[in-house]
């Protein structure tokens, strides 16, 4: 009770010193003086100190890459607080003024998942979670029912459920390893539900509140091509409006709702500049062949092509006694580590057209960034995780709690009859089936293709989803 009494407090101290201070520094003249005084910006200043202060706490005892993401992520809430202030004194803008306004916050989020790209990290669980919660702060783009997007709660909460998927893997990775990590991600989930959750139902259920009588936003001249345009510019990835990217495809009127401001932004120098354009091996008609069980007398096939960042000479080697790396191997059908051990983990990266071999008891195996590549392993303690593949075949033939799919086109899972208590865990894949012996050991596999599509129906007061299901194969 004491603790309690002295952070609230402490948090009300903090909010009249800047409220006395930083406030009236930041204010321009015309802006109004009792603006800063408005209940929702108290609010935010209570949920900044709560929230955010605890992430924040969490990741200075972490360091490096954590604590590099968790100060963007200060900086996006901070953003975020001095639009809400913009918006009192603000008319309301069109799709376009819209667009503009809310560059600054895009731009911090921008920053965000760059730091996703590339090589992937030890912590890259926690720089994908808080790269994709930040889109749950464009809420603040909802302007009305037909603009394409969710109500403001709502559009919070799905947003976290994405992020969620990252989130939960460094519960399970560092329950019994690093508190301050467990701290880390609880914190994360509380800073959006209920934090922002609740801050948004107080205050904003309905969008943004602009000002009748405020200053017009200007929208700043833009060389895009006609809203009307046949084949709109897609949004920025991973960008502050990437969970409603696909109305762009969908709207039937390019003029109005959301498809407006993400083709305006879409149409930035500064904001596409990253953007990544579809090559061949990422469309589905291009999968890798089906050959059967992986094996290093597998025929080779004509490769696809696919980019990888900055590949630098093949490594097959043992970081300090804990972590194999396995990089950059193109044509090796014959890899192979045998003296490895239960708390060892495996990395492969940016390999191709090659067949690994893990022979032993490992912890964890990640396979990251390969195309038509085929791994052979044992047992795994904790988990089999593959990301950013095409075409990848992995063969169980021991035990895996937890084998884990994400953003891979084409992937062929091979059980053994001690792996078939397997969790299969899919996210952003396609093309991803799994091959289980039969009741005869010597017989064919039997082959279940994991399903990639839903229908999501409206029952009894909430959604109820289901896997389609497709006759004659």
């Amino acid at each position: 009770m004491e603790e309690k009494l002295i952070q609230r407090f402490e948090s009300a101290v903090a909010r009249l010193e800047a409220l006395s201070a930083g406030f009236r520094t930041a204010s321009t003249p015309g802006n109004g003086a009792d603006a800063p005084m408005d209940p929702s910006i108290a609010a935010y200043d209570d949920l900044m100190a709560q929230f955010v202060g605890r992430v924040s706490t969490a990741a200075v005892k972490i360091g490096g890459k954590v604590l590099d993401v968790t100060k963007i992520l200060e900086e996006a809430f901070r953003v975020q607080k001095e639009l809400l202030m913009k918006i009192k004194q603000s008319q309301k803008p069109d799709l376009t003024g819209l667009a503009e306004f809310l560059k600054p916050l895009n731009e911090v989020i921008m920053k965000a998942n760059a730091l996703t790209e590339g090589k992937r990290s030890d912590f890259f669980n926690h720089l994908k979670t808080a790269a994709d919660s930040l889109s749950a702060l464009a809420w603040m783009a909802y302007s009305g029912k037909d603009c394409g997007m969710s109500l403001p709660i709502a559009h919070v909460e799905e947003s976290w459920q994405m992020a969620e998927f990252y989130n939960n893997k460094i519960l399970v990775e560092f329950k019994t390893k690093d508190p301050n990590h467990v701290e880390w991600a609880k914190a994360l989930k509380e800073l959006y539900v209920p934090g922002l959750r609740d801050y948004v139902k107080s205050f904003y259920p309905l969008g943004p509140v602009w000002s009748p009588t405020g200053k017009t936003i200007v929208s700043a001249p833009s060389k895009a091509p006609p809203l009307s345009a046949p084949v709109p510019p897609p949004p920025p990835p991973d960008s502050l409006f990437s969970s409603e990217s696909s109305v762009t495809s969908s709207s039937s009127r390019p003029k109005e709702g959301m498809a407006a401001v993400f083709q305006e932004i879409g149409s930035g120098k500064s904001v596409t500049t990253g953007l990544r354009k579809v090559t061949n091996d990422m469309k589905t008609k291009n999968r890798a062949d089906r050959t059967g069980i992986v094996g290093v007398s597998e025929k080779e096939s004509r490769s696809s092509s696919h980019s990888f960042s900055k590949a630098g000479p093949p490594k097959l080697e043992l970081q300090m006694g804990r972590k194999w790396v396995v990089e950059n191997q193109i044509g090796r059908k014959n890899l192979v580590i045998d003296d490895c051990d239960a708390k060892q983990s495996v990395y492969i990266f940016g390999c191709k057209d090659s067949v690994l071999k893990i022979q032993g008891k490992v912890n964890n195996i990640t396979i990251d960034k390969c195309n038509k590549m085929g791994i052979v392993f044992t047992d795994v303690v904790a988990a089999c995780e593959i990301v950013n593949c095409n075409g990848v075949e992995v063969q169980c033939q021991g035990s895996a709690p937890t084998i884990s799919v994400d953003n891979t086109t084409g992937c062929q899972l091979y059980l053994s009859k001690d792996s078939l208590e397997t969790s299969i865990t899919t996210a952003k894949s396609s093309e991803i089936n799994v091959l289980v012996t039969g009741s005869d050991p010597d017989g064919d596999w039997v082959e279940h293709s994991l399903p990639q599509q839903f229908v999501h129906a409206y029952k009894d007061g909430q959604f109820q989803t289901s896997p389609v299901s497709h006759s004659g194969g």
